[in-house]
């Protein structure tokens, strides 16, 4: 992957998911996956390549990607998270199944990011103060991790889905924002780049 190009756009879904199990991770989704590295970027962490790729092989229980695929597509979740949340134009994305997939699969995918967002975050950000609204956005996102899809569709139920959708990608720019301003007097409580 050439570093002159880094990508703001997410990889495809399915693609990942097909990589992730050619890898043999079938515990974790793609969707799971980004929360996990939103979340540590919305901490403030930042991560090299090779820091990243075995982080999360720690996590999915894999002694290491072997796939270049994967590897691609895991470093291109990272590139364009970080991307996006660092832009002014607000266009960030949560990796989930496409809109013509069965609602309640794209329901258990967001229930499934808010899950990996909460533990990316909680692995970075142990004992900071969290404040008001940062703290208000994270038992939201517990809470719509629980999520779960009724059995019958009824009307009003993909709107619904949209606006819960909108709100994680808003409580997202939120705790990035709350946790990645300069702060001249208090360098101490930021997270360190991990190597």
């Amino acid at each position: 992957m050439s570093k002159d190009i880094l990508p703001t756009e997410l990889p495809d879904f399915d693609t990942l998911a097909n990589a992730l199990i050619e890898e043999g991770i079938l515990t974790l989704s793609p969707s799971e996956l980004h929360g996990v590295i939103a979340g540590h970027v919305a901490a403030g962490a930042r991560f090299d390549p090779d820091t990243l790729l075995r982080m999360l092989a720690d996590l999915t229980d894999i002694s290491a990607f072997k796939q270049e695929t994967s590897k691609l597509g895991l470093l291109s979740v990272y590139q364009a998270t970080l991307l996006q949340l660092q832009s002014d134009s607000l266009a960030v994305e949560l990796l989930l199944p496409d809109d013509d997939q069965a609602l309640s699969d794209r329901v258990d995918a967001l229930g499934s990011w808010c899950s990996g967002f909460l533990a990316g975050f909680g692995m970075q950000v142990a004992t900071k103060h969290l404040s008001e609204q940062v703290n208000e956005a994270i038992q939201d996102l517990a809470q719509i991790a629980q999520i779960e899809a009724d059995s019958e569709e009824e009307a009003g139920d993909e709107a619904n889905f949209m606006e819960v959708a909108e709100y994680v990608r808003m409580a997202l720019v939120l705790v990035f924002i709350d946790y990645n301003q300069p702060d001249a007097d208090d360098s101490s409580d930021k997270p360190a780049l991990l190597h």
